[in-house]
């Protein structure tokens, strides 16, 4: 019998590596918006209406993602040195309940971003087609995604640091 193709920590980090390319072309996307913003109202003199809620859309997507991606990948604020001073069973206590509280924050993220979303489907963002409450889909996609992200690390927690080798 052969292994599945991918594993779920496989599938975890493929999944961190879409949102942090999402995110990084959200910002590359940001900086040509503004880019022509900026052509067209001081050069033209015919600034476009579309750009800034086109901007505001961008980074929002640019930071859920990468808030997502940071929880995947640990990279968030901590505190790791109260947390290696503690004796082992306290610390694997605190990154469970931290990991609960992340997984409880973006699954708020998640629900309230998808009823802002929904709420404001009927209105249009002056200056472009799209729906006013385009903003808030980034935030609850970035809920999921790091409801999702915690709650793998909850149930596979990193090991201690005396258990593999400490540096």
């Amino acid at each position: 019998m052969s292994e599945p193709a991918i594993t779920k920590r496989q599938a975890l980090d493929n999944l961190a590596q879409l949102a942090i390319l999402i995110a990084a072309a959200a910002l590359i996307g940001v900086v040509f918006v503004q880019g022509w913003q900026v052509i067209a109202r001081y050069v033209l003199n015919d600034s476009p209406g579309w750009t800034e809620p086109v901007a505001l859309l961008l980074l929002n997507i640019a930071m859920s993602f990468g808030a997502a991606a940071g929880v995947h990948r640990n990279s968030h604020f901590g505190f790791p040195l109260l947390l290696d001073a503690m004796p082992p069973i306290l610390h694997r206590l605190c990154v469970a309940l931290r990991c609960l509280l992340i997984a409880c924050i973006g699954a708020a993220l998640a629900f309230w971003g998808m009823q802002l979303f929904l709420d404001g489907l009927d209105i249009h963002m002056a200056g472009t087609p799209l729906p006013q409450s385009a903003v808030y889909l980034p935030l609850a996609i970035g809920g999921v995604l790091m409801a999702m992200f915690a709650l793998a690390q909850l149930s596979a927690p990193a090991p201690l640091a005396a258990d593999n080798g400490a540096q």
